[in-house]
């Protein structure tokens, strides 16, 4: 007996850590999972009026189109925001959505951050609570942008940023994806791969997130356009 009791303690002990690893992944899946209920479906991020104008018209230029995006525009911005307010104290994350607002370039692109991120952090306040989360709620003087309120909340329960930021930044591509299979049209098959096409993408905008706000920059000014474009766009679906 006295030789199976450190046995059945170690065996304890690796299961609790296996559940809590479990329960983080399984809260990133269904943050970041298209029914996680931010009205995410509602925007197309620009990409109606890149389809309007005849730019993205196949699976090709969809996929071209969302990894630009990710290597040079928005998707590396919220990159940076998201990892920079990842571990960081309430106000100090509350302070980073103000700066990262004034970085999203388009009204409608604002609107899109700002709604699904206050979207984001109620529902989460609500079924995970935390008194982190409360505290940066209490702090905030306007909607925090998506990035920022994903990514403070990620690692308020705990989630590693090698592991939110990727799915974060996959989430973010599929919508897109999503928007384009709707609006093209294409088939679902094409949808999914492009996503697939997009992994790698993913992994890399991921890993060579900015390190400092000093290093965060943007430079797809077609995507811009579009999003300016849509604004006053005659017949359209999406809100941005």
């Amino acid at each position: 007996m006295a030789m199976r009791m450190p046995m059945i303690m170690m065996t304890d002990t690796i299961t609790a850590i296996a559940m809590t690893d479990i329960a983080v992944l399984l809260r990133l899946q269904t943050w970041f999972s298209p029914a996680f209920p931010i009205g995410a479906f509602s925007y197309s991020h620009g990409l109606e009026s890149a389809i309007e104008a005849g730019v993205v018209a196949d699976p090709e230029t969809l996929t071209d189109w969302c990894a630009s995006l990710l290597r040079f525009g928005t998707g590396r911005t919220d990159a940076g925001f998201f990892a920079a307010t990842h571990g960081t104290a309430p106000n100090v994350a509350a302070a980073m959505a103000k700066e990262a607002a004034a970085w999203v370039p388009t009204a409608e692109l604002l609107l899109e951050a700002e709604h699904q991120g206050e979207a984001f952090l109620k529902t989460v306040r609500a079924a995970w609570p935390h008194p982190e989360l409360d505290a940066f709620a209490a702090e905030l003087g306007a909607r925090p942008v998506l990035p920022v309120a994903a990514g403070f909340t990620a690692a308020v329960h705990g989630a590693a940023l090698g592991d939110a930021l990727p799915l974060y930044l996959q989430a973010v591509a599929a919508n897109i994806i999503s928007a384009g299979v709707r609006l093209i049209p294409l088939g679902q098959t094409d949808g999914q791969r492009a996503i697939a096409a997009l992994e790698a993408v993913v992994a890399e905008a991921a890993q060579s997130a900015p390190a400092s706000l000093d290093e965060i920059w943007t430079s797809t000014p077609a995507h811009e356009i579009a999003s300016m474009r849509h604004e006053t766009q005659y017949a359209r679906i999406f809100r941005s």
